[in-house]
């Protein structure tokens, strides 16, 4: 197609193209990934319920589970798929890269009308909506790192407020206090809870352990 064009064009565009460059973020490596995840498209269209094997980090073995995927979604890094599971009694979120085998079965299913993936996630930090109440969360960042953290829209709820003093106070509503913890950690120092007080201790719990063993 650019051989198409005069000269003088391909040359801009041939200047161009050396100009710019995007780089993206680090992804999930999609080993063996990429064929779960088109079974799942397929298993999602058909609406068939599948059988997985789960390489679960916060139950720290392989699980199995069946299935009923509602949704497939990519997020950051790497793809998810959000679904009925039956070992959880309750809809869950899977990391499409844990998977470990996969078999459709031949039962079907329907999407419940009422679901949604906002729905699903409610006030979520991330993709993992925690059990129990929302959280009216406050973070005080430090003047090095709040234009920074000001120019992104990280949630829906957020709302920023700047003080004289270059600092910037930073506030959401989040269902669950896990995901926005460990955002939290990586300002280290040039980030501080205001509220509310069990995150405030979680924090400092972290960052505790984290000078132990440096101390070491």
């Amino acid at each position: 197609l650019e051989g198409s064009f005069p000269r003088h064009l391909q040359k801009q565009l041939s200047n161009l193209t050396r100009a710019i460059r995007v780089k993206p973020t680090p992804v999930h490596k999609h080993e063996g990934s990429l064929s779960y995840y088109q079974r799942l498209v397929d298993a999602i269209a058909r609406r068939r319920a599948v059988r997985i094997g789960y390489d679960s980090l916060t139950e720290w073995k392989v699980i199995s589970t069946k299935l009923r995927p509602f949704q497939l979604l990519f997020h950051r890094r790497a793809w998810y798929v959000i679904g009925r599971s039956s070992l959880h009694r309750q809809n869950r979120t899977f990391h499409v890269g844990r998977i470990t085998k996969l078999e459709e079965l031949e039962e079907t299913y329907r999407i419940p009308r009422g679901f949604s993936i906002e729905r699903y996630l409610k006030n979520a930090w991330s993709l993992v909506p925690e059990p129990g109440p929302d959280y009216n969360v406050t973070v005080r960042f430090q003047p090095l790192v709040a234009r920074n953290v000001a120019e992104v829209a990280w949630h829906r709820t957020q709302e920023l407020l700047w003080n004289d003093d270059g600092t910037l106070d930073f506030s959401v509503t989040v269902t669950g206090l896990g995901e926005i913890s460990w955002w939290i950690l990586g300002y280290g120092a040039n980030a501080e809870v205001l509220k509310p007080p069990q995150l405030r201790e979680r924090v400092a719990e972290h960052a505790q352990r984290m000078l132990d063993l440096y101390r070491k």
